[in-house]
């Protein structure tokens, strides 16, 4: 092992040791050598969650052989809180609890605020963990039953930890503490395989020999668990027990929000996590975190005195739950102890010691300055430091911190780890890619770290933590039937709208066939065939109660159907032609200096997410190419489409083009003079602000300047749009959220854009811009990737109540967090925050709304990002308003009078940190609600997930009517046809427009044919269980458009499902024989065990000559019955023959 750097005496049992004067990294660094010294586990506590992150990442920076890492996560729930914690941090604990008491070295680091926490005795989770392996005999019914004794949950796809799902002779279950679900296949009683496979697509991914099982719980949910929780509750708690929400779950045997607050019920004692531990472990305590456990402990107090006096929730005492101060320190005596500190410890002796670290220099290279590297040179020439490193955070950076030194004539050799920099000898300084915030010099062994920010001021990196998930792909949203109920409204290709009623197993002729069940008017219902749900798709277009219902046997639908398709060819022309417009015209390719874009990206204070990245580049491309660029970027509030802009405005500024920003409020003009500013501060650039508060001498000055070229980017509300404004050489329009302009606006825009690049910016697309959208017109770029630690906002919708707000103000304040309370009503505004001061005396409370001066507007909304008020009473004025990162709870009074886009977009306001925030939207009693209404809210709460705007314009589709394409109106065609529909008919006319071929509404489309074959061809139920997944995978087989999709699905399905049934080999093949009908024109194919037809359209795609030879050559076997009918007499009442033979015939007619 490599020799430790900094001298340190050895910690004994029961005295400990304190440590000070470690100064920036050296904190790290000391951690890392202890850690290595020791021969235990080191356990690390912290004063908080975000600096055991932090700790973490610098300790495994500086170990030469990285240590085993433990993590024992926080609830991340305020004390007594009513919710649970994420099944994900469960997880962790349970697999944390089961695995250090056997550690023999390794690392263990929490906040102290977890350390204080009592948690279950070691005995329940050594009595329910289990180790599976291939060849173990397992009765599985009763493994079922040991699974849910566990806590395990059965559902029908497993998702997330602690569930388990069976389908026959396979079980799918996601473990406690495991990265990836696993899937246990059987043979009999015997595991024959385990796979591990992917949540996502539920594909498998590595086959293992074995598994460990671990409790899904941290409390028993088995007989005795409840019977002795019921018990203890009856005991403890004077009240009627089933008044408790959480004795009435739990003695059903289900978990209950907020039980864990209750966890000495089920145990005759709970311990601490100090008994988990091996006796030989050693523990490095922050000393700061003593101070915080204080202020947690007192915070428990607080809480439980507010809390205890509601009897439906009694609530056990704070000393049944946690330790205290006193507690950890008699506990700490029986372990080696390292107390350290940042700071100099004032007295010293053999137990109070201070490092040999020095505070760390600020080498700022001031840009502006004659000689921007005067600091930073003089310390490099210090002759006390044999090795300089300097730290990058990230690749990028660090060939970027590479080459601004060597700018500065310092040459470093690039190091990949601390280890390679200690031992190699060749140079003085070196390079490395590493976490370090900050520096360390330690004079007294001549090394010294510079770290990034010591360079260039402080940046906030994004960690990517996970693998990202697949952003959305826009067609999909509509197309699939994953969102499909009972009752909801479904367009058939042929028949028009209807019902669905669910899927019907119906034996026709002795054979069983699975049939989507469809009502139409006057209660007629269609059975459609599984094998022909490619002709189904979801209804969007209005609400569901809105949606027209069509009548079976009339030539209704086919009327519609007609007078839509002659619409969407003259939409389809028009959009050709404007396409045709934007592709003729020579606009203006934009020059890239990539040294210069180079430097301006990587002064972004974050590291992209992969959907921004995509975006970026897409952007760059459009600008680049002589056609206009005109881009819809859709991406949830606070996901990053601001840098997007300013790299577009930064490209066209640097080709010698002006930018013009267009934003809907004047708050929000502000915000944006402001960043733009900041960011481009470096460069030449020169940018100005135009509003309705600009006054008249200024306005006219920017004009001129706008005139002459001498502003390059300009930020203002629709002002920019006036005929006053002249510009001399405008290249870029930037739209921020285009629903908030009205459709004059819009036609000007409209006029700019087949001049100018146009990149629109927006939340949640209204339905009209997501048409066009869809329809290939615009581009569209989505960023769905949330930034880092942002949790989904977890939304309410209740009625006005006072301890509900004042519990949710309280949660919020206490976390030294800010809440937006929005009431749109200027005239009561004054009197609602004074009754809000009234139920929270606590809350300072500022008002802002539009009706206000300028300047009071201004000083509200900075005193509120300046914490000087923590509560805001505002209008929709804040829609589009400055970001606060510390306001994660918003109450939004009247939820119900405001639109799907605009409730979305003031949600957003909050949840842009790495706090759990919430939303609560108050709302009237439901019947004085309108159904649209209660349709938005539904929509807004049902939608939580991160990334969710593009979907929310599906569901603005729905609710609203989709928009027509060109037209002003947000109704029309789509509300008769649905979207689906009305997009696939406009896409086959812009096809058929492109190949010149005429478009005739009479003849029948070209597509697959029915197809049968007397055998049932289904997913049988006891293959796929769940009436929902049986119906979405029927729609992916008779979507699949070639033999390899087909055979994809096939691999797919056996994987996750076991060996197909010959039912569904059957509905395989059926469906392979239906793609080769695709551009024949055949209609029927119906081949029996002895004779069989095929039935041709009028106009088939055969060369006549073909069936003529196929007849004359095999008259017994071929013969036309009627003008479309060819009649076919088998030789084999095999199955696989008649198969072939019916495949063989297809290729022969499908070779010209």
């Amino acid at each position: 092992m490599p020799k430790a750097l900094l001298k340190i005496p050895t910690a004994i049992p029961g005295h400990p040791l304190y440590l000070g004067q470690l100064y920036g990294a050296s904190r790290s660094l000391m951690l890392a050598e202890q850690i290595a010294a020791h021969d235990s586990l080191s356990v690390i506590v912290c004063s908080d969650m975000a600096d055991a992150d932090q700790i973490e990442q610098e300790v495994l920076f500086f170990s030469h052989r990285k240590p085993k890492t433990f993590r024992f996560p926080d609830l991340e729930t305020l004390p007594y809180d009513q919710y649970s914690p994420h099944q994900d941090i469960i997880s962790e604990r349970i697999k944390c609890l089961a695995s250090i008491s056997s550690a023999t070295h390794g690392l263990l680091i929490l906040p102290v605020s977890t350390l204080l926490q009592k948690v279950s005795p070691p005995e329940f989770i050594n009595q329910r963990s289990l180790r599976l392996k291939t060849g173990d005999r397992l009765e599985p019914i009763d493994f079922r039953d040991k699974l849910t004794h566990y806590g395990y949950r059965a559902v029908s796809q497993v998702e997330e930890h602690g569930e388990y799902a069976t389908r026959g002779s396979i079980l799918d279950l996601f473990p406690m503490g495991s990265r990836t679900p696993f899937r246990i296949e059987f043979f009999d009683d015997e595991i024959e395989s385990i796979r591990s496979f992917d949540v996502e697509n539920q594909c498998s991914l590595e086959t293992l020999d074995e598994i460990d099982l671990l409790p899904a719980q941290e409390f028993p949910l088995d007989k005795a668990g409840i019977k002795m929780f019921r018990q203890n509750f009856r005991e403890r708690f004077d009240i009627d027990p089933n008044t408790c929400p959480v004795y009435s779950d739990v003695s059903q045997g289900m978990s209950s929000p907020g039980v864990e607050y209750y966890l000495p019920l089920f145990f005759d004692r709970l311990v601490s996590l100090f008994d988990y531990l091996p006796s030989t472990a050693q523990f490095l305590f922050d000393q700061s975190a003593f101070d915080s456990s204080a202020l947690f402990l007192q915070q428990v107090k607080e809480r439980y005195e507010a809390r205890r006096y509601n009897l439906q929730w009694p609530l056990l005492a704070p000393d049944e739950l946690f330790l205290t101060v006193e507690d950890i320190t008699t506990f700490l005596e029986a372990y080696p102890c390292i107390l350290f500190t940042q700071f100099k410890l004032r007295k010293t002796d053999s137990q109070r010691v201070n490092c040999d670290s020095q505070a760390i220099p600020q080498l700022i290279l001031q840009n502006q300055a004659d000689e921007p590297d005067r600091d930073l040179q003089r310390f490099l020439n210090k002759p006390i430091f044999n090795k300089i490193l300097f730290s990058a955070e990230s690749a990028g950076r660090r060939e970027f911190v590479g080459e601004m030194l060597q700018h500065y004539g310092i040459r470093p050799t690039v190091t990949n780890s601390w280890g390679d920099f200690i031992s190699n000898q060749s140079s003085q300084v070196f390079l490395t890619e590493s976490p370090l915030h900050s520096g360390l010099t330690l004079e007294s062994v001549g090394i010294a770290i510079i770290a990034e920010h010591q360079l260039f001021g402080d940046r906030a990196k994004q960690q990517r933590r996970r693998k990202y998930k697949k952003t959305r792909d826009a067609e999909n949203i509509f197309q699939s039937l994953v969102d499909l109920h009972e009752g909801a409204a479904v367009v058939h290709e042929d028949h028009g709208i209807g019902r669905y009623r669910g899927l019907k197993t119906l034996t026709v002729s002795d054979i069983a066939t699975e049939f989507l069940c469809i009502e139409y008017a006057n209660q007629d219902k269609l059975y459609v065939p599984v094998s022909s749900l490619h002709l189904i798709s979801r209804y969007s277009g209005s609400s569901e109660e809105n949606a027209p219902l069509h009548r079976l046997g009339t030539d209704h639908w086919h009327r519609i159907r007609k007078r839509a398709q002659e619409k969407i060819h003259d939409v389809a022309v028009e959009l050709l032609e404007i396409q045709a417009r934007r592709q003729a015209l020579q606009g203006f390719g934009h020059d890239l200096s990539l040294a210069e874009y180079q430097q301006f990206a990587s002064e972004f204070p974050f590291e992209e997410t992969p959907d921004q990245e995509s975006t970026i580049q897409a952007v760059i491309e459009d600008m680049q190419s002589p056609r206009p660029m005109d881009r819809i970027v859709c991406g949830d509030v606070g996901f990053g489409k601001t840098e997007v802009s300013m790299r577009a405005a930064f490209i066209s500024a640097c080709s010698g083009k002006q930018v013009a920003m267009l934003v809907p409020t004047t708050l929000l003009a502000q915000q944006h003079y402001q960043n733009f500013t900041d960011r481009f501060a470096d460069w030449p650039i020169r940018i100005a602000c135009l509003t309705r508060f600009t006054v008249k001498k200024e306005l006219n000055q920017i004009l001129q300047q706008l005139a002459t070229g001498t502003v390059d980017i300009v930020i203002g509300t629709h002002k920019l749009l006036s005929d006053s404004i002249k510009y001399k050489d405008l290249g870029l329009v930037i739209i921020d959220e285009e629903h908030r302009f009205g459709v004059r606006h819009k036609e000007k825009l409209k006029a700019l854009r087949a001049q100018v690049d146009l990149l629109t910016m927006t939340a949640t697309p209204i339905p009209r811009t997501l048409n066009l959208s869809l329809a290939g017109m615009r581009d569209l770029s989505i960023i769905a990737t949330p930034p880092m630690h942002r949790h989904a906002i977890k939304t309410f919708v209740l009625q006005w109540n006072n301890d509900m707000i004042i519990e949710g103000c309280q949660r919020e304040l206490k976390r030294g967090g800010q809440i937006y309370f929005l009431h749109n009503q200027v005239k009561t505004i004054e009197k609602t925050a004074l009754d809000l001061q009234k139920i929270l005396p606590e809350a300072r409370i500022g008002v802002v709304h539009g009706q206000m001066k300028e300047r009071d507007m201004e000083k509200s909304m900075l005193d509120f990002y300046h914490h000087r008020c923590n509560l805001l009473v505002c209008t929709t004025i804040i829609e589009s308003g400055i970001d606060v990162p510390t306001a994660n709870t918003i109450f939004i009074d009247r939820a119900d009078k405001l639109g799907l886009a605009q409730l979305h977009q003031i949600r957003g306001r909050v949840g842009r940190s790495h706090h759990r925030a919430y939303a609560y939207l108050i709302v009237p009693p439901a019947r004085s609600m309108t159904a649209e209404a209660r349709k938005r809210l539904q929509a807004i709460e049902s939608l939580e997930e991160l990334g969710v705007g593009f979907t929310l314009a599906t569901h603005d589709l729905e609710i609203r009517g989709a928009g027509e394409i060109l037209g002003e109106e947000q109704s029309g065609q789509i509300t008769e046809i649905g979207f689906t529909l009305y997009a696939e008919l406009l896409e086959r006319a812009v096809k058929s427009l492109k190949s010149d071929s005429p478009v005739n509404f009479d003849t029948p489309l070209m597509r697959a044919s029915e197809v049968d074959f007397h055998v049932p061809a289904l997913i049988p139920e006891s293959f796929i269980p769940d009436i929902h997944n049986r119906l979405i995978e029927y729609k992916r087989i008779a979507s699949a458009n070639n033999n390899e999709a087909l055979r994809d699905l096939q691999v797919e399905l056996i994987d996750r499902f076991g060996l197909l049934p010959d039912a569904l080999k059957y509905l395989f093949r059926v469906t392979k024989i239906k793609l080769q009908t695709m551009q024949l024109g055949i209609e029927k194919i119906d081949i029996g065990e002895q004779t069989g037809k095929i039935v041709f359209n009028q106009k088939p795609n055969i060369d006549p000559l073909k069936i003529i030879n196929l007849i004359q050559s095999n008259p017994g076997q071929y013969r036309f019955d009627g003008k479309q009918t060819l009649r076919i007499d088998h030789q084999s009442d095999e199955l696989e023959t008649r198969f072939v033979q019916t495949e063989n015939l297809l290729k022969e007619f499908a070779t010209h």
